[in-house]
């Protein structure tokens, strides 16, 4: 069994007596490592390197800075199925997801490449008589990297590539569900020459989030997960004085209009509702279904998703288990609380059982009907491969709908009508939509974030926001002396 350790100056620390955890692979239950948790000893150690490296970090050359930047794109690029198998064994996620995972993630590394452009100041001549300004930004110090589980190699590739290469040191504290791949990323990192210290990762639980979010020294914090503790770690961390972007949880909402193309709209709820068993942010959990189209939409979601392969099943699998069995049980419980309350199960992944494999974490894809807002599933975000199908009068009560809920991370719509299109990318209340997109995640160098409870904090990630976030700015005024008043001194030897 493997055992991830803290990564801290470049060396591997285990702290004799640690109090450790089991990894398990939810796909069979079985523990494929150990992780230890951090005391505040190690979050001081942690800090403490990130602080050290960042005084000659900060000064390093543009050049040399955008060199490792390359050359870490490439190893990750030539190397990247490595990564996939550890992200497949620790949260289950099939190898195309994996990949894909890591592909999005490579565009942001890729996007931090481009960092001497983006840092380039403004400079105005002649402000006032013989006075100049220019302006620059410099990097803040030692940054806390707090990421989720549900892609634990993407999410540190939003914001590790952005922060060292504007000339932030890095702390990052990964899930401890599946802790490996972000330590296999700064083991490459430092193969492609990053300097120890620069980046270091902190594995534990809330005693090492509480000590990076209070420490003196960690400047800023970037955080996703779940909308609680996004809110708690925004509270604490701005309380302590810090710069703080925390991404929380999400219920997007996909509109199908009478007039959209049903086939397209009934592949895409499949493919956003149900990739990563549900497990994203981004996922479709509510398809709004507009007039008299429910039926025969309904009917076609469902055809797509009693085809649908689990990853223990024979050939291509679409989908693997959650993340584990606690979460498999929180999620059947939504099924079966909804159905209590009177909504029709369409597809019903509780159905799907694994005799020979009782300790893994599979839950078939589950397609849900004439659900309603006050029912428990529409209401929380399941994080898991349920469908939810609201059926909708109106344009209008599908848009109420969807800005009354207290979320507003993605949402989509489907239709033919680009005024009907237009109309609903000015007035719903949502930081990222799709116009015939399911899952409207934006290119690295646009920025990604909601509005409401999906984000707190007002700095979206990557992108043009990611840049601002992990800098400040300083303007300089300047005059010098006028060289005909007086002439001008070049210190040279005078001869009398």
């Amino acid at each position: 069994m493997r055992t991830t350790t803290h990564l801290i100056n470049g060396t591997s620390v285990h702290p004799e007596n640690a109090q450790t955890i089991p990894v398990e692979n939810p796909a069979t239950g079985h523990a494929v490592a150990e992780v230890p948790l951090a005391t505040q000893t190690e979050v001081d150690q942690a800090v403490g390197a990130a602080l050290e490296a960042f005084t000659s970090w900060r000064t390093m050359s543009l050049a040399r800075r955008t060199q490792i930047l390359f050359r870490y794109r490439e190893l990750l690029n030539a190397r990247k199925d490595e990564l996939a198998a550890l992200i497949t064994e620790e949260h289950g996620k099939v190898h195309s997801d994996a990949l894909g995972e890591i592909q999005r993630g490579l565009e942001i590394v890729e996007f931090a490449c481009g960092i001497p452009h983006l840092l380039k100041g403004e400079q105005t001549k002649n402000a006032s008589t013989a006075v100049d300004v220019h302006s620059a930004r410099h990097p803040l110090g030692p940054v806390a990297v707090i990421t989720p589980f549900n892609f634990p190699a993407m999410v540190p590739m939003w914001f590790v590539p952005i922060a060292v290469a504007t000339g932030n040191t890095v702390v990052i504290k990964p899930s401890e569900k599946d802790p490996s791949a972000v330590n296999w990323q700064v083991e490459l990192w430092k193969e492609a020459g990053l300097p120890d210290g620069v980046a270091n990762v902190l594995h534990g639980d809330k005693t090492a989030v509480d000590g990076l979010l209070t420490h003196p020294d960690i400047q800023a914090v970037s955080f996703v997960g779940s909308t609680p503790v996004a809110r708690y770690v925004y509270e604490t961390g701005t309380a302590a004085g810090k710069r703080v972007q925390a991404l929380g949880g999400a219920k997007n909402h996909m509109v199908v209009l009478p007039d959209a193309d049903l086939d397209r709209a009934a592949d895409s709820a499949v493919s956003a509702g149900y990739g990563s068993a549900g497990e994203r942010c981004m996922a479709i959990s509510v398809v709004v279904a507009v007039g008299e189209i429910a039926e025969p939409l309904v009917e076609k979601i469902a055809e797509r998703t009693r085809g649908l392969k689990l990853s223990s099943t024979s050939g291509e699998p679409d989908l693997g288990p959650l993340i584990s069995r606690d979460r498999r049980d929180k999620v059947r419980g939504y099924v079966d609380g909804a159905e209590g309350e009177g909504a029709m199960v369409v597809v019903d992944g509780r159905e799907w059982s694994e005799s020979d494999q009782p300790e893994a974490a599979f839950l078939g894809p589950t397609l849900l009907d004439h659900v309603t807002a006050d029912m428990r599933a529409y209401q929380a975000e399941i994080f898991g491969p349920v469908l939810c199908v609201v059926r909708a009068d109106s344009y209008d009560q599908g848009l109420e709908l969807i800005n009354a809920n207290p979320y507003g991370n993605g949402t989509a719509i489907f239709t033919r009508d680009g005024a009907a299109a237009r109309r609903f990318e000015m007035d719903v209340t949502a930081g990222m939509i799709g116009i015939n997109v399911p899952i409207p995640v934006p290119m690295a160098y646009y920025s990604f974030g909601g509005w409401k409870n999906s984000l707190f904090g007002d700095t979206h990630a990557h992108g043009a926001e990611g840049v601002h976030f992990f800098t400040r700015g300083k303007v300089v005024t300047t005059r010098w002396g006028d060289p005909a008043e007086g002439g001008l001194e070049l210190g040279f030897p005078q001869s009398s």
